[in-house]
């Protein structure tokens, strides 16, 4: 089985225009640019010599003829300023190792873009779907920033949807994705092999004051919720701080204040605290740490405090087997310039993890930049990101024949 890594880079750059902007991509779930490069993809899927099949949530499969084979694959909607890598790398390398296999006489390897993974909807919403996660008529509820349902997006499907492949038809699946971190870079690794995807915890809070005016309320008379938020985030970082393992991560990366002027002192703050880690027990003590931390602070304050409803995904390891095929392949293709790694970032295979065995690998991100126009990997690492693959499917299928 060889791979033709020039066929392979004409694609990743073609499907790059699909919503293109400056460097990088637009191309949310269900959009014009996200609907017209499935278009594409389900053609070059069916010149592959496999089905293109839509589901009814948008995902698009690519399916081989022979059942039981393993699955390659990943997303193609974007952020709503996203990188050209970001899920495409892994969808056009399964296309290429599909076709490949198919034209060494090998069947069974099938390849997937699966829908709404960078949260228009809420994240990982077709593989939700397809896994068994969330039904449709849950994820049909969803709606996005601007109130739009995900049933009412997904009508720009149109006539395309049909039956998916059962998760029961496939043996295994492989997600290769671009690290979106600096660690490979930073090593000068080629490949990560991923061992775990961590889990992730959301956690939204409400800060109720006293709106009042900016300049007759006495400072020792106010009950300012941006105060509040200030004291609770500070109190927050020193109590994760002593908890975090090597690899925990937290954010406070939205935050609403009500109302929001430069006269009035504020009345209500809204924030999310996001953390993440492999270690569930860990996630858990976070949790409790959080939550005692703003307790405190909204107490010390004189302010009103109320939790939202917690989103959790567990953490979700890989399969050992699977994990031992891609390491011998690194070391093979990569000798001593990969690497075992978490994964920092949600990924599908969360969801798919839990159908049937799953993978991961990682080629580096440039400056570990992601999620941003400036995105971008070498094409020499595609390139070997798409070998090792290449050499676990050829593994992979040699055991099953």
């Amino acid at each position: 089985m060889k791979v033709k890594p020039e066929r392979f880079l004409a694609d990743l750059h073609a499907l790059r225009r699909f919503g293109a902007r400056g460097g990088g991509v637009v191309r949310p779930a269900f959009s014009d640019a996200d609907i017209a490069a499935r278009d594409w993809l389900a053609e070059r899927f069916a010149e592959a010599g496999l089905t293109p099949r839509f589901d009814a949530v948008g995902n698009l499969f690519g399916v081989a003829p022979e059942a039981g084979g393993i699955l390659l694959g990943s997303h193609s909607d974007s952020q709503p300023e996203g990188g050209w890598l970001d899920g495409a790398f892994g969808v056009i390398a399964g296309l290429e190792v599909a076709r490949a296999a198919r034209e060494a006489g090998l069947g069974g390897v099938s390849v997937v873009s699966f829908s709404d993974e960078e949260g228009r909807f809420g994240g990982l919403t077709g593989s939700s779907v397809w896994s068994g996660a969330m039904t449709l008529a849950e994820a049909d509820r969803l709606t996005d920033a601007a109130g739009v349902t995900l049933a009412e997006a997904r009508a720009a499907l149109g006539q395309r949807p049909g039956e998916a492949p059962p998760p029961e038809r496939f043996s295994a699946f492989i997600e290769p994705h671009i690290e979106q971190g600096p660690w490979l870079e930073k090593e000068g690794k080629v490949v990560g092999v991923v061992t775990d995807i961590v889990g992730i915890r959301d956690l939204p809070i409400r800060l109720t004051g006293q709106q009042n005016h900016a300049g007759t309320t006495p400072m020792a008379f106010r009950r300012d919720a941006v105060q509040g938020f200030v004291a609770a985030v500070t109190r927050i970082n020193a109590a994760l701080e002593a908890l975090a393992g090597p690899v925990t991560v937290w954010t406070v990366g939205r935050v609403e204040v009500t109302p929001n002027a430069s006269s009035i002192v504020p009345g209500m703050v809204r924030f999310w605290v996001q953390w993440r880690d492999p270690d569930a027990e860990r996630l858990r003590a976070m949790e409790e740490a959080i939550r005692r931390a703003v307790e405190a602070a909204a107490r010390e304050r004189g302010l009103g405090l109320e939790f939202g409803r917690l989103f959790a995904i567990d953490p979700q390891p890989m399969d050992a087997r699977l994990v031992e095929t891609l390491a011998r392949a690194a070391e093979e293709e990569l000798p001593g310039r990969w690497r075992r790694m978490p994964s920092g970032a949600l990924h599908d295979a969360s969801n798919v993890a839990r159908r049937m065995p799953a993978a991961m690998l990682f080629v580096p991100s440039k400056g570990g930049i992601s999620h941003d126009f400036a995105e971008d990997t070498d094409e020499a690492d595609l390139v070997a990101g798409l070998a090792v693959l290449a050499r676990a499917v050829a593994e992979v299928a040699a055991k099953a024949a």
